[in-house]
């Protein structure tokens, strides 16, 4: 009896002990020590407070909704057969990409790649995308993308292509900029040259050397120097085009239209990102009837008439004109079209039978990648790029992959759209114009009619051509919590920026 009460006394007193390890940085599975030495020197961030939001984003919490039309279909072509998806919690753009936001990108490529010129003209917007040959729009040829009148007006006459470079410049620019706060490198303006610049893949990777003066991660466990990991929670993932689902349910904003907050009930679908059936500000006061997005009204009528203008915009207007959606985010509906990540297939994936069960995060354009590297294993550089920094990749093919997951995946690289009958069905040029070069936009433009402005609505487009009413925003991966980052003690930081107040 008197050993069985000992017993029990000891394994009462390592339970406490443990307790008070794993609250001191000690595993709760092992008891072994974190970011100790001599305890083998595994490393676990203890400050991580959740992942930053960086410039210009907006938190987006994610969760299930009806994507597809919201209008009817009046050219019954089925193009956005409705179906029920969840999509995970991201982060979007509060605004459009601007002119004076691309300015800055080639500013960037002609001063560090001023020996490669074809960097930079390859990455200018296509300005003659004004040009008609029964309209006088050359002044906005000249002026549109760089006189200071329209700085803060949305990028037209880019491509998909060039959407995915200013992506990636802007994902190394903000992570360098982070790591130069945090002191983890240095500035370096006069030595940014061709591939003498800040990558960030190419940072994480091992590629870099640290510089006089430079205060690079301290390892927890030994307490030596080492350059910033990925997992260290430092830099943020990649700035990309949001997929169709996630433009989609940030414009639809259904956390207007949720009566109490956790009854999980939408008490009325939205045509628009707004309430009602009309695109005319539907509540008492001084906005009441104005229009709430730049489209053209109807025939000739672009911005209604003298002394009284419906939309205020001929063409385009400034990014954050007209009143924001649930979300704040702005114009979701007209100013411009916006490119989104997602390959153009005319029916959507509720109708093809391989891909029906994925209605988590639903995406068509997956291409599957990993880094090529030399027959030492070191990482090569790809030159062919408009940053020749950066990583050079290579597709994985079927057996690869199959090896990793262990089972049978054939046609995995083909088949962008998760249709083994794809290659028969667009066979471009010879059964469809439509190939896996081309991509989705929606949201309706300033030459559009309302009709457009549903977030249901979808057209095409092949990625390497640009028009004059098409433009995009960036958005980004939600690492952690859905509901926003998580606080010590386990309460939630709501970090959407979302203005639940608003209704209209």
């Amino acid at each position: 009896m008197k050993k069985i009460f000992l017993v029990g006394i000891l394994g009462f007193i390592v339970l406490v002990a443990c307790n008070n390890n794993n609250q001191a940085g000690r595993s709760s599975t092992t008891g072994w020590a974190y970011n100790d030495a001599e305890w083998g020197g595994f490393e676990k961030p203890m400050d991580y407070m959740g992942q930053a939001t960086g410039p210009n984003l907006v938190f987006i919490e994610g969760g299930t909704f009806n994507m597809g039309q919201t209008e009817e279909d009046v050219m019954k072509d089925y193009r956005g057969i409705a179906r029920r998806v969840t999509v995970s919690s991201f982060y979007i753009d509060e605004t459009e990409v601007s002119n004076i936001d691309y300015l800055e990108f080639l500013y960037w490529l002609n001063r560090v790649h001023s020996s490669i010129p074809q960097l930079y003209n390859r990455a200018l917007p296509d300005t003659l995308v004004w040009l008609e040959e029964l309209s006088y729009n050359e002044p906005y040829v000249e002026t549109y993308l760089r006189h200071p009148a329209y700085m803060d007006y949305p990028l037209v006459g880019v491509s998909w292509n060039q959407c995915q470079e200013y992506c990636k410049w802007r994902t190394d620019r903000v992570n360098e900029m982070i790591l130069i706060e945090s002191g983890k490198i240095t500035a370096d303006m006069e030595g940014q040259q061709g591939s003498n610049n800040f990558v960030t893949e190419t940072y994480l990777a091992g590629m870099y050397e640290a510089e006089p003066g430079e205060k690079p991660m301290v390892s927890f466990s030994t307490g030596e120097e080492r350059s910033v990991k990925f997992e260290d929670g430092i830099v943020l993932p990649d700035y990309r085009l949001p997929s169709e689902a996630e433009w989609e349910f940030a414009a639809l904003s259904l956390i207007g239209n949720q009566s109490y907050a956790r009854d999980e009930r939408i008490s009325e679908r939205r045509i628009y990102p707004w309430n009602g059936t009309t695109v005319r500000y539907p509540q008492h006061g001084q906005y009441q009837g104005m229009i709430v997005a730049n489209f053209k009204r109807g025939r000739g009528d672009f911005m209604g008439t003298a002394g009284a203008l419906n939309d205020n915009a001929s063409i385009t207007a400034p990014i954050r004109s007209y009143i924001p959606n649930d979300y704040g985010l702005f114009n979701m509906a007209g100013n411009v079209n916006e490119w989104v990540q997602d390959v153009y297939r005319p029916l959507t994936s509720s109708t093809l039978r391989d891909v029906e069960s994925q209605d988590l995060n639903p995406f068509r354009g997956n291409k599957f990648e990993t880094i090529e590297r030399d027959a030492e294993g070191q990482p090569l550089l790809d030159s062919d790029t408009i940053n020749p920094g950066r990583l050079k990749y290579k597709p994985l093919d079927a057996e690869e992959i199959a090896n990793r997951r262990n089972f049978q995946f054939s046609n995995v690289i083909d088949h962008m759209d998760g249709d083994k009958q794809s290659d028969a069905n667009y066979d471009y040029g010879i059964h469809s114009l439509v190939s896996n070069e081309t991509r989705v936009y929606k949201g309706g433009a300033w030459n559009d009619r309302a009709y457009w402005l549903s977030p249901g609505a979808r057209r095409f487009l092949e990625q390497d051509q640009s028009t004059a009413d098409i433009g995009f925003r960036c958005a980004m991966t939600r690492t952690g919590s859905p509901g926003g980052n998580i606080a010590p003690g386990g309460n939630q930081i709501n970090t959407s920026g979302r203005r639940t107040s608003r209704r209209y």
